[in-house]
């Protein structure tokens, strides 16, 4: 029995980590060496380019049955058709990355907001822990 669970295979659905379409994801179309794959992210906005695997972070998410450098339109119809985009938007991780990339944009202001929040929670635990 194998430790590992993520293999890079083709259907497999990567989290770009550099590049201009960094923290988008994508599908292996095609392997082809141990170092680099062609990716193809045709409802997400990535072009079909070869990425190397270094700068790609393997998901649990893959596409079953995508047949071996299977072209753009057909990679669409499988994305759809097995909703990946709306599985990796309600993942755990993209909603941490999603709630880490809110609360570095916020202005000074929010994160006032955040602070007062924050407190406000910490006086209601305090409230209920001291009449528990």
């Amino acid at each position: 029995e194998s430790t590992f669970k993520r293999f890079v295979e083709v259907g497999r659905v990567v989290l770009l980590k550099s590049g201009p379409f960094s923290g988008k994801i994508a599908v292996i179309v095609e392997i082809i060496d141990h170092n680099r794959a062609i990716i193809d992210g045709p409802t997400t906005g990535v072009p079909r380019q070869s990425y190397p695997y270094k700068h790609l972070t393997l998901t649990p998410l893959s596409l079953t049955k995508l047949p071996r450098a299977a072209g753009t339109g057909v990679v669409k119809k499988h994305i759809e058709k097995e909703a990946i985009v709306e599985k990796w938007d309600k993942s755990s991780w993209a909603q941490k990355r999603a709630a880490t990339e809110k609360r570095r944009s916020l202005n000074d202001f929010g994160r006032f907001g955040v602070m007062l929040a924050k407190k406000a929670r910490r006086d209601v635990v305090r409230k209920a822990v001291f009449k528990a």
